[in-house]
């Protein structure tokens, strides 16, 4: 996309959430969803595997019993 482009995604989404961004709002969060969108582009380009780095287990602590002290 280009920076115009960017620009009238970032306005129309905020439009229909009825955000109300002033233009140099507009431009500040469009810098940084472009910028968003290119480090994301070069993260997908890099080829890596689930292998190459895998994520932590997730274990959620577990619910205190009730009447528990916490």
């Amino acid at each position: 996309m280009t920076d115009d482009e960017v620009l009238c995604y970032v306005k129309a989404a905020a439009a229909a959430l009825e955000l109300p961004l002033d233009v140099a709002a507009a431009q500040r969060v469009a810098v940084h969803l472009a910028r968003t969108a290119m480090l994301a582009r070069e993260l997908d380009a890099a080829g890596m595997d689930v292998e190459d780095e895998p994520a932590e287990v997730y274990k959620p602590a577990p619910f205190p019993a009730p009447g528990a002290a916490q």
